[in-house]
């Protein structure tokens, strides 16, 4: 890949010097008649092709939506989520009508005004009425989405932890896996620091702290439906980022500082499996895995699994050589079944003394 892009930049640069070749070469022709001039058959030619283009790149774009709408955002399987795809939806049409618009007139005035001999270019030094109007609409169409985006923003980020019966989470990233800590009974997360790093204590939970007894440390995220979950973030070693795309949620993982989200979940793993969207774009993925697998059982290798969906915590900053395998698996579940395997779970207490036993 590295060999293919430095030909290509090598290319690139070719291209470069030769068309920078041509520009002194007509610089210096001082009206001389030069094939290379453009003439009205060229203009009529590149006013042509310019319709063309903006014909073609429309008939692209619809194809695009048709042929690959299995590939656009899912359901949203969280509570907020619902607004932050409202937002999306709406910045997406406005960013789409205005591209449609201002595309077609470019390409259509590059046709209608093309270059003729007997032609002369008609100069404005300048126009203030068209200058306030080109002004003013982009102002207040974007001032109207920022406005909505902070509101958006700000109801998202309203971490309150008096508000209902929230679950307090500790999601902890370190190269290149996550970990899990519950806050068990007391539902308040012990304190905690990699300076008390040791043995079975992967978290540096203080096991002098009383409210970290009961923790409960796990490498797999199970999260009850419909009900409020606010996750406190640290990091052991370099900055991570905690993507949980189906929830809407994103939030950096900074080492030395304990970063917030908060989210409700609102569809189990087993409903966003059974969803119509999902049912589409998994048998898509199946289609394609089984047509690789018939290649690598040809060349002897063993074949791919059939895929499942699950939902997934991942890592959306660069963090090393093994970034891309960073993730946790996601089990959202009905709350019976959430009680039921977090009562599996060893306390860091019950670890503790097993490990002063041991």
């Amino acid at each position: 890949m590295t060999v293919f892009l430095t030909i290509v930049v090598i290319a690139l640069f070719g291209i470069t010097l030769w068309q920078m070749s041509k520009i002194l070469k007509l610089s210096q022709l001082k009206g001389a008649d030069n094939s290379q001039v453009a003439n009205d058959k060229d203009n009529n030619l590149h006013g042509k092709l310019m319709l063309a283009f903006v014909i073609f790149l429309y008939l692209l774009t619809i194809y695009c939506f048709v042929q690959y709408h299995t590939f656009f955002l899912p359901e949203s399987a969280s509570e907020h989520g619902v607004d932050y795809d409202q937002l999306m939806l709406i910045s997406m049409v406005l960013i789409f009508i205005v591209q449609f618009i201002t595309q077609g007139l470019l390409h259509f005035f590059a046709y209608k005004y093309r270059g003729k001999k007997e032609n002369k270019a008609l100069f404005f030094a300048d126009n203030d009425k068209l200058e306030f109007i080109w002004t003013i609409i982009p102002v207040i169409v974007l001032a109207g989405l920022i406005i909505y985006g902070l509101f958006t923003w700000t109801d998202i980020m309203n971490i309150d932890e008096e508000e209902g019966d929230p679950l307090i989470v500790e999601l902890y990233a370190y190269q290149f896996d996550w970990r899990a800590r519950y806050s068990g009974e007391d539902n308040e997360l012990g304190k905690a620091n990699v300076r008390f790093i040791e043995g079975v204590n992967t978290l540096g939970v203080d096991v002098s702290d009383v409210y970290g007894k009961d923790d409960k440390i796990t490498n797999e995220l199970h999260l009850p439906v419909n009900r409020k979950v606010i996750f406190k973030m640290r990091s052991q070693d370099v900055l991570h980022s905690a993507y949980m795309p189906f929830f809407r949620a994103q939030m950096n993982v900074v080492p030395g500082m304990i970063t917030e989200f908060s989210y409700t979940p609102t569809l189990t793993s087993e409903e966003m499996r059974n969803s119509e969207f999902m049912v589409e774009k998994v048998a898509t993925i199946n289609k394609i895995r089984k047509e690789k697998s018939k290649k690598l059982v040809a060349a002897g290798d063993e074949a791919l699994e059939t895929y499942t969906f699950d939902y997934y915590l991942l890592c959306n900053k660069i963090c090393g050589t093994s970034h891309y395998n960073m993730q946790m698996k996601i089990i959202v579940e009905s709350e019976e079944d959430y009680e039921a395997w977090l009562k599996t779970q060893p306390t860091f207490g019950e670890q503790i003394s097993a490990q002063a036993s041991n």
